[in-house]
């Protein structure tokens, strides 16, 4: 009997703790996960604030093709395309140096990580907006030492 009103006054504390923990802030999982597959834009940069970590940085272009006019299916449509222009951050130690030392100008890479929007001040100080992809892993599609040499 003292056992099991003990286990029932511990299920009604847990469950109150719990109660106030969901009302007072709600845990729920979500996802900001991109991938990213094309080339790179510019030769890496590697940029550091002062008291900040270095981070490495490289722009990476994607397109999207399509064909327009009446007859889609046939090969004498006219092709569209458009290319995106991502920034890519590398903050990672080892990634972020593997990266600096080997991705080049027009490699194809597949790049993974989260989308990152910030605000900086430029040199005009004025406020802009900016959108970065915050790289976790890097996979070289064209071989960097060939390219390198």
């Amino acid at each position: 009997m003292l056992r099991r009103r003990v286990a029932q006054v511990f299920w009604q504390s847990v469950r109150r703790e719990s109660d106030l923990a969901t009302t007072s802030l709600i845990l729920e999982r979500s996802l900001n996960r991109i991938q990213l597959l094309g080339r790179v834009g510019q030769d890496p940069v590697m940029r550091q604030a002062e008291g900040k970590n270095p981070v490495t940085i490289f722009s990476l272009a994607t397109n999207e093709m399509w064909r327009s006019g009446e007859n889609t299916t046939s090969v004498a449509g006219d092709i569209s395309q458009k290319t995106t222009w991502h920034r890519i951050s590398v903050f990672r130690p080892g990634l972020r140096d593997l990266a600096y030392q080997y991705v080049k100008k027009g490699a194809r890479l597949f790049v993974e990580g989260k989308i990152d929007y910030g605000e900086y001040t430029d040199k005009n100080d004025v406020k802009r907006q900016a959108t970065t992809i915050v790289a976790d892993n890097i996979i070289f599609l064209s071989d960097p030492l060939k390219e390198k040499m």
